[in-house]
């Protein structure tokens, strides 16, 4: 009943007004790209199996899931940990928030949140950190220590020594402890803490773990499978507010899919639209590095081979989520080391896996940003003469 519900909703929607149903009433529509994309894809995805151990290239095109492949401990059931992907969504149920409680936050990412009202644990040691803008944790110039290399005005600095990452960073105790390496606002550091801390506000705010609130807000509107998580082995006591939801690629593809049509979904404006605008693009709240809001951005152009309205979120392990709304085109790079595919990482019983364990000595020719920013380049180019 449910699942013929479901498919009628899709068959009505169609067209640009098209949103796919859970996997479990159908998933996607699909079908098979021209010959010239087919190829452009496949040279995508041979590239990204140079990057990786294990992964995949899953793209969406107009609303058709129109390429599928995986490598490794890759495949369509898999959820690994995806690391610092997670940070956008962290980003984003904070941009539901604020639409949410327009009283809480009438000054918008302009808002100062060390004080009682966001953060009653907080007891900053550092009087500068009373300045800390909403804007500046969610672009990484909060002046938290994070990781290098960082930038100021477009120039790289060395932080000497630079911040804690990854689960280290994710403990309420500690992001609430690190120091500042510069006022807010001067410089960008990418550090896990201060967006860490923006999932505590969450928590304050909703009287939840964030993970619930996601599960509420984006979750299951759009009809997510299994999902979590992870960093459970580290007992960190709270959702990660700095990374690692484990989610299974078709349906990291709904949630580029909900940024590509600007925070709606099936008639329902779920993020607010200017907020995903300003995802999308150079924000004021960083004229240092091309980092928006938890999301890198081509504003400038800096990665030549893709859209100027391109951006994206990767993640350690080689992970990355492209939009691009020019070419009405998602894409999701898996990536994935052993441990990130772990039950006792993510919580999620492994669904059982074909794997032949021909890439257990794989060691990636191509990694960081440069695995990144051309997988990007070569799945646009399938799609850049059609528009």
């Amino acid at each position: 009943m449910i699942a013929a519900l479901w498919m009628a909703l899709a068959l009505a929607a169609g067209g640009a007004d098209y949103f796919p149903v859970p996997d479990a009433a159908g998933g996607w529509r699909a079908r098979k790209p021209s010959a010239a994309a087919q190829a452009k894809l496949d040279e995508a995805f041979e590239f990204a199996k140079t990057t990786t151990r294990h992964g995949g290239l899953v793209v969406v095109h107009q609303g058709w899931l129109v390429y599928e492949r995986y490598f490794g401990l890759g495949h369509r059931e898999a959820a690994p940990n995806t690391a610092s992907c997670g940070k956008a969504f962290t980003s984003i149920a904070m941009g539901i928030l604020m639409g949410e409680r327009r009283d809480l936050f009438r000054d918008g990412l302009e808002t100062k949140v060390f004080s009682m009202r966001y953060l009653p644990a907080a007891a900053p040691t550092e009087p500068a950190k009373l300045e800390i803008k909403l804007g500046h944790l969610l672009a990484m110039t909060s002046g938290i220590r994070g990781n290098n290399p960082s930038y100021v005005q477009g120039k790289q600095v060395t932080l000497d020594p630079p911040g804690p990452d990854g689960a280290a960073a994710m403990r309420d105790s500690a992001a609430l402890n690190v120091g500042l390496w510069c006022r807010p606002g001067e410089g960008y550091s990418y550090a896990t803490s201060g967006i860490h801390i923006v999932s505590m506000i969450i928590r304050h705010v909703t009287g939840r773990e964030m993970e619930e609130y996601i599960a509420e807000k984006i979750a299951r509107p759009l009809g997510w499978g299994r999902w979590g998580f992870g960093y459970k082995s580290s007992n960190l006591g709270h959702t990660p507010g700095g990374g690692g939801i484990a989610l299974r690629a078709t349906d990291m593809l709904r949630f580029g899919y909900l940024l590509l049509r600007e925070g709606g979904w099936n008639g329902r404006q779920i993020v607010p639209r200017d907020y995903v605008r300003h995802c999308s693009r150079i924000s004021q709240y960083n004229p240092h590095y091309p980092y928006s809001l938890q999301f890198d951005v081509n504003t400038d152009g800096q990665v030549a081979g893709a859209p100027r309205d391109a951006f994206w979120k990767s993640g350690s392990g080689g992970h990355a989520l492209y939009v691009a709304p020019s070419l009405d085109l998602v894409i999701w790079k898996l990536g994935g080391r052993d441990e990130q595919y772990s039950e006792a990482n993510t919580g999620l019983p492994a669904p059982p896996v074909r794997y032949d364990g021909s890439r257990d000595h794989f060691t990636a020719s191509v990694t960081g940003d440069v695995a990144v920013s051309r997988t990007l380049e070569m799945a646009a180019a399938a799609f850049s003469a059609i528009r």
